[in-house]
């Protein structure tokens, strides 16, 4: 795999169960790039994601992720692949018994961090998304943006080489939204790869970056 390509799929069939939910793909991402996943709901967006950090099987020529070959990968290294991926969900999916500090310390004792890291780890993440006063805060006491910022830090904790945002605007007003559309922004100036998914069309044209479509079973790149 060339060194900047984060993300590498050729002719690649994503099936569910017998049934194909998408065909024929070809998706390149480069570190660093900022790229849109746009289409309707129920198109095959979240599961083109759930290929990438191989939550569903699929077919191909090549399907290469993070050094990764997803036709040949054994259930021992999806965990690892996994850590090379950030994930922000449109419900946020944060652990409401718990304040945004404890929440984060438990992503990082999970995936194996030292006790004297993960501390500045936390700290470091959340200085990124300007949430750093907010350690303390219960999940209920942040408002819909601020949340979202949370999960983006979360996503972050790991140094991933890519962040797959699925629909992270979707309960947020205008304002929080664009507010996470910079920080995403700023994220892969920094190097991270990011993709994410999409109908939030006012949006996208306010933030232009390169534009996929999911559509017809098939992703293809709008010129």
């Amino acid at each position: 795999m060339n060194k900047q390509l984060v993300l590498h799929y050729e002719s690649v069939a994503v099936y569910q169960q017998e049934t194909l939910i998408l065909h024929d793909i070809n998706f390149t991402l480069e570190k660093g790039e900022f790229v849109y996943l746009l289409g309707e709901v129920g198109c095959g967006k979240s599961s083109f994601f759930r290929t990438i950090y191989a939550d569903l099987p699929i077919e191909g020529k090549k399907a290469e992720v993070c050094g990764y070959n997803l036709l040949q990968i054994k259930n021992r290294q999806i965990p690892y692949l996994r850590r090379k991926i950030g994930v922000v969900f449109q419900d946020f999916q944060l652990l409401t018994d718990r304040d945004v500090y404890n929440n984060l310390k438990f992503v990082l004792k999970a995936t194996g961090w030292k006790k004297d890291k993960i501390n500045a780890r936390i700290e470091e993440v959340l200085q990124k998304v300007n949430m750093l006063d907010k350690i303390k805060r219960m999940p209920h006491e942040l408002s819909g943006g601020e949340q979202q910022r949370i999960v983006i830090a979360r996503a972050l904790l790991n140094h991933p080489e890519i962040i797959l945002a699925d629909e992270p605007t979707g309960n947020l007003d205008p304002s929080s939204s664009e507010i996470v559309f910079s920080l995403l922004e700023s994220i892969a100036a920094d190097g991270t790869a990011v993709i994410i998914a999409t109908h939030n069309y006012s949006i996208v044209e306010k933030f232009k970056h390169k534009m996929y479509l999911c559509a017809s079973k098939n992703i293809k790149l709008i010129e």
